[in-house]
């Protein structure tokens, strides 16, 4: 790919941070402009636990997505490191924007988004995210409610679920970058570590299998992620045999017993879904075969304790 073309416009590249209260759509907003999933999601709130990138690169831009945690006021060290996650994301970025769910009244979170924005000393977007669950007038009384509170630069309406807006939204912020060469390979799509997107993959199949007081509660930890070094399939080898094979261990972390009982189900049935499912996906994303081994265990009060930071961010493992 070219990145610099003989005439045309100038490449601009930049870095842009999603900020927005929890369950706001910011992580199906950020796989719907990538076009791969980067960042999982569930209808849970507080599913985003640190920041992560992803990497758009076009022939004449490299836009790279900083995703956070929602914001929220924090009740466990978890939480405190979730937003000071938050703030960090604001820190050498060129661009910001504030996600809010238009189909949801607006509360205290999403002024302590506006409010981080305001801070922020470079331009912001506000998006007014799931339009396909209001009416249209809905929106102004939105808009002149977050004009009058921070003056963003562009206030638009997407759907990050349909894709409503989202070319849109990528010339938006194209146009606002500053000229500059690709910040990475063409290639990237993210800068988190395999290991550390197989839990997290893992993670999200816990959410969706299990009840409400499950998901604050979880963890993930890959105990053991081995592929081969050197692989070629057997001779005939045909379809799913003819890929390599990688093996994951993993441990999910609860912290009461009664919630590693919701966590395995009856006879283990809900234990073997939630691998089933992660397998799959692990097997999708990894373009192999997958062994996966997973085991519940019980740390009590896990969220409070020192070290919860290597938990939930590669960065600190």
């Amino acid at each position: 790919m070219s990145f610099r073309p003989e005439s045309g416009p100038a490449f601009r590249s930049g870095f842009v941070t999603l900020l927005g209260r929890p369950n706001t759509g910011k992580s199906t907003l950020l796989n719907t402009l990538l076009g791969a999933k980067v960042s999982i999601v569930s209808p849970r709130p507080q599913t985003t636990r640190t920041r992560l990138q992803g990497v758009l690169t076009r022939e004449t831009a490299q836009i790279v997505f900083v995703d956070t945690p929602g914001t929220h006021k924090p009740m466990s060290r978890m939480n405190e490191q979730m937003m000071k996650a938050v703030r960090v994301s604001l820190e050498g970025v060129d661009l910001v924007l504030v996600v809010v769910d238009a189909s949801r009244p607006l509360n205290q979170e999403d002024e302590m988004a506006v409010d981080l924005a305001r801070d922020f000393s470079g331009p912001g977007f506000l998006l007014l995210n799931k339009i396909d669950l209001v009416e249209k007038p809905a929106l102004l009384p939105l808009i002149d409610h977050f004009s009058k509170r921070h003056a963003f630069q562009e206030f638009i309406p997407v759907s990050a679920l349909r894709k409503e807006n989202c070319t849109l939204l990528e010339r938006k912020i194209i146009e606002c970058l500053p000229e500059g060469p690709p910040l990475f390979p063409p290639d990237t799509l993210t800068d988190q570590p395999t290991r550390f997107l197989a839990g997290e993959i893992i993670r999200e199949k816990v959410l969706y299998h299990t009840r409400q007081e499950v998901p604050y509660a979880t963890a993930v930890v890959v105990e053991k992620f081995e592929e081969p070094e050197a692989w070629s399939p057997p001779p005939g080898a045909k379809g799913r045999e003819a890929r390599p094979l990688v093996r994951i261990h993993a441990t999910i972390l609860v912290e009461q017993p009664g919630q590693k009982g919701i966590v395995i189900g009856a006879g283990g049935e809900r234990l073997k879904k939630i691998g089933e499912a992660a397998r799959r996906e692990l097997e999708f994303l990894l373009d192999a075969r997958v062994y996966l081994e997973l085991f519940v265990k019980e740390r009590r009060d896990w969220r409070q304790q020192a070290g919860v930071e290597r938990l939930i961010d590669w960065r600190h493992s």
